[in-house]
């Protein structure tokens, strides 16, 4: 799943605050510091684990550095060593594996310019199974939606703290479909401009799409101070008028236990991530997780290596399903037929032979109908965004593997 990286939060302009797992630091420095910046879990799922590792990077800067070349593995106390590989501005094992209970692992990074760094050990949190998840009809603040609630119990008490992660998919049906299109064909004998031809549409371009979005903030919670620890907890609010709950919705809830100290580094993460102004009291910047440079114990590394338990539900659902007696959400932008007056005389309005080409031209306009004009004898065609018409221009086409209608 792609997380909102770290490397968000070290501006590099800004100051340096250090947190532990039970206080945090106040502000020293407003000086910038490169840093490594490592996004490091691997959980009890069977498969290739997956580390992100990037430079801190100035605030007019547009992008991070991806930190090439570095040799990265994980080992256990049992002397298990997995290697990781380079692949597409990440590190990925060169095998499955997966974190099992009673075993500490470590993460070793050497960077090609000879520094050496390390986490502390960790080990696997508490395995806790989601039990469900569930769509709920719910208002807040004023807006009627649906809340993707999620329960899950550990009898032991031996989870407590949660982090989640969502992927969302869902269907998307062009309203303005056709399966004809509008081209331009060469003048006919005497006139200058072009002339318009319908023919059928190519087969990629179709009225059924699918887009998967995956979440991009922090969202923990923590059972701490309650009688039991009983998760009943609501990971996402979709108001009832989004467009993408309008036909077919799809959430994959991933949940992860975490250590004391690691809710406590994602939480301030958040914090700080979510202040407004680079001025307020607490601002964005360095602070520590638990990795260290070997090489240099001053140097400064931001990230956390995790080992945490995950679980995962996906679950479907109709808007019908959940709003009988609502109107359909709008769709993402207005399709209002818009008509164009195949016909080049300037003094009459409705002509726009001249806009007509220029929109099929440059793909503009798709083509949703026409109709002859017999009043005014010229043929006027019915044309749309070509969002409305032909849903590839903005999602695909491809059914996803897991989809079920």
């Amino acid at each position: 799943m792609k997380r909102k990286p770290l490397y968000l939060f070290a501006l590099a302009f800004v100051a340096m605050l250090v947190c532990s797992c039970t206080e945090q630091y106040a502000l020293q420095t407003n000086t910038f510091d490169e840093a490594l910046v490592v996004e490091a879990n691997i959980t009890n799922e069977f498969k290739e684990q997956e580390i992100k590792i990037s430079r801190s990077f100035r605030f007019e800067q547009a992008d991070p550095v991806f930190e090439t070349g570095a040799t990265v593995t994980i080992t256990d106390d049992s002397g298990n060593v997995y290697p990781f590989e380079s692949q597409a501005e990440k590190y990925v094992s060169t095998a499955p594996f997966q974190a099992v209970a009673g075993k500490t692992y470590r993460l070793n990074i050497k960077t090609t310019d000879g520094k050496s760094y390390s986490s502390l050990g960790e080990n696997l949190t508490a395995v806790n199974e989601m039990q469900s998840v569930v769509p709920t009809v719910e208002v807040k603040n004023g807006e009627k939606g649906v809340a993707i609630v999620v329960n899950s119990y550990d009898p032991q008490a031996n989870s407590k703290y949660y982090r989640y992660e969502y992927e969302e998919t869902y269907k998307i049906i062009a309203p303005e479909w056709n399966p004809e299109k509008a081209i331009l064909l060469p003048p006919l004998e005497g006139n200058t401009h072009e002339e318009i031809g319908v023919v059928p549409r190519d087969p990629g371009e179709t009225r059924t799409c699918y887009s998967t979005i995956n979440s991009n903030e922090i969202i923990q919670t923590s059972t701490v101070g309650l009688s039991e620890d009983r998760v009943n907890f609501p990971v996402r609010f979709i108001s009832n008028k989004n467009p993408i709950i309008m036909h077919r919705y799809s959430i994959l809830v991933r949940q992860y236990v975490q250590t004391l100290a690691a809710h406590t580094f994602y939480k301030t993460l958040k914090q700080l991530s979510g202040n407004g102004s680079i001025l307020s009291q607490t601002q964005p910047g360095f602070f520590y997780g638990n990795l260290k440079c070997d090489t240099n114990p001053n140097e400064k590394v931001i990230g956390l290596f995790e080992v945490t338990s995950v679980s995962s539900k996906r679950i479907f659902f109709n808007f019908t399903d959940l709003f009988p007696d609502d109107p359909t959400p709008p769709y993402f932008t207005n399709c209002d037929l818009k008509l164009y007056g195949f016909c080049f005389i300037p003094e009459i309005p409705e002509c726009k032979g001249a806009a007509l080409l220029i929109g099929i031209r440059g793909n503009d306009l798709l083509y949703a109908g026409n109709y002859y004009n017999f009043e005014l004898d010229y043929e006027v065609y019915q044309m749309v965004p070509p969002i409305c018409g032909d849903c590839t221009k903005f999602s695909s086409n491809v059914i996803p593997s897991f989809w079920i209608d």
